[in-house]
């Protein structure tokens, strides 16, 4: 019992931290909304870069072993070209984040909702707040992926809403994670 609460407690940590990581970048989004879709595409870009020399320095050190079966000079390339177009077209690439991102937003939302009903079957009274949270969740998440045309400063606050509710959900879920066992 001991080891399934520290694992539940762990998991509602990385949960809270992830949360802080995206309260972040909400604000980031309302301070600076188009510096921080740059500065965000390379990063990403930079890190591909750096994987892609990476593998093609692996694939190199290890030539005579295993070469038949060793792919890190393809997947060094690809890597390579995909971080310097996410670099050159960084603002295109925006949108596509944006998607990944509300879908992120979707997915916690449902594993909240579905949290949400495990506290009630536990008859725990914070089941309803984690359901209307898991909700405004959902609709931040929907938002973020449908309103094409919405500025990026506008997806900053769905996200710092986001990020707060999740915040709140999570130590909810820590707060709880005895009753759950």
């Amino acid at each position: 019992m001991e080891y399934l609460e520290k694992v539940i407690k762990k998991r509602g940590l990385e949960t809270l931290i992830s949360s802080i990581i995206f309260a972040i970048l909400g604000i980031i989004l309302i301070i600076n909304p188009e510096g921080a879709i740059k500065v965000v595409s390379y990063i990403l870009g930079g890190i591909f870069v750096l994987t892609g020399l990476f593998k093609i320095i692996s694939y190199f050190g290890s030539k005579g072993k295993y070469d038949m079966f060793n792919y890190d000079i393809a997947f060094g390339t690809i890597l390579i070209i995909l971080g310097i177009v996410i670099i050159i077209y960084c603002m295109e690439i925006s949108s596509i984040i944006r998607i990944l991102i509300g879908l992120w937003i979707i997915y916690s939302s449902i594993l909240r909702l579905n949290l949400s009903f495990k506290l009630k079957t536990i008859e725990s009274n914070t089941w309803i707040s984690s359901l209307v949270i898991a909700i405004i969740m959902m609709v931040c998440g929907l938002y973020i992926i449908f309103i094409t045309n919405a500025i990026l400063m506008t997806i900053g606050i769905a996200i710092l809403i986001y990020a707060i509710s999740d915040i709140i959900e999570s130590i909810l879920f820590m707060m709880n994670t005895s009753k759950l066992i």
